[in-house]
This record gives C-alpha cells, sequence and structure tokens, in this order.
C-alpha cells in the first residue's frame, strides 16, 4: 500500500506541481509584454492577452489538482508510519507556506493583470503593471519552497527508515 500512495503522491506531485510552477514562473514576462503591447495598442496585444490568460488558467487549474499532493504524501506519511518525523513536519509546513504564497500572492496578482488586460472596469492596468515584481517574487518563492519540500523529501535528515 505504501508504494502506490508514494508512486500517486509522486504522479500528483510531478503532474500538477510542475505546470504550476512552470506556468506562474512564465507569467510575469507575458505579462508585461501583453501590458506594454495593450498600452501601445500593438498588433499582437490580442494574442499577448492570450498567452497570458492560458498561462493564468494553467496555474489555477493545476492549483487544484495539487492539493492531492499533500493529501497522498500525509496518507503515505501514515501508513509509512513517519508522520511525527521533523523532516515531514517541515514539509508540511513549507507545502502549507506555498500554498499560501500561490493563493494569497500569486493568483491574485495575476487575475488583475487579467482583468486589466481584458479591459475590466474596476482593473488599474498601472497597478497590475507595478505589482509586477511582487508577483515575479511570489512565483521565486513558490518555487524555492517547493524545491526545498523535494530535497527533504529526498533526503530525509534524520529518518530511521534507510530508504
Amino acid at each position: 500500500m505504501a508504494k502506490l500512495l508514494l508512486s500517486l503522491h509522486l504522479l500528483a506531485a510531478i503532474i500538477a506541481i510542475g505546470p504550476v510552477t512552470v506556468a506562474a514562473s512564465m507569467f510575469p514576462r507575458k505579462a508585461q509584454a501583453a501590458l506594454a503591447a495593450a498600452d501601445g495598442g500593438g498588433a499582437g496585444a490580442a494574442e499577448s492577452a492570450a498567452s497570458v490568460r492560458v498561462l493564468f488558467r494553467i496555474t489555477q487549474v493545476y492549483a487544484g489538482i495539487g492539493l492531492a499532493v499533500p493529501v497522498l504524501g500525509i496518507g503515505t506519511a501514515q501508513v509509512m508510519g513517519v508522520m511525527g518525523s521533523p523532516w515531514l513536519i517541515t514539509s508540511l509546513v513549507l507545502t502549507g507556506l506555498a500554498a499560501l504564497v500561490l493563493m494569497f500572492l500569486v493568483l491574485p496578482k495575476q487575475q488583475a493583470v487579467v482583468a486589466a488586460l481584458a479591459g475590466e472596469p474596476d482593473a488599474d492596468p498601472v497597478k497590475a503593471a507595478g505589482s509586477l515584481k511582487q508577483l515575479t517574487m511570489g512565483t521565486g518563492m513558490f518555487s524555492l519552497l517547493w524545491a526545498v519540500v523535494t530535497v527533504l523529501m529526498v533526503v530525509r535528515p534524520g529518518s530511521s527508515t534507510h530508504a
């Protein structure tokens, strides 16, 4: 059972977290280009805005699918009897932090850019463009948190399972 859960946990991590990380990382650069094209009325403005919407949608959808990663991880840890291990607790805390960064920093700022590009009445393109540095920082933090979690999952400092 442990091998099945671990396999599902790893598949979920690869299939869900990878696309979120890539799409979120690409978003600020594409958003900057799309906002500049929209401001200048360039011919590629619609295409740039469409690519930004796709990246936002990928981030949203795969973030939802990514919820399976900690759920399957907790199930795996319970079956393996390592729920109280410091490396696992640290990984869960960092996973929670990554989820908070995604939910309260990355996705809202992406939504603001998408709304600005769509010309929504309450959207402020200048504010959206100004928040791109924060968005870049947020996506970097998200990626770094997941990188640390991945290392902890592989190295498992202090683990007694010797695997």
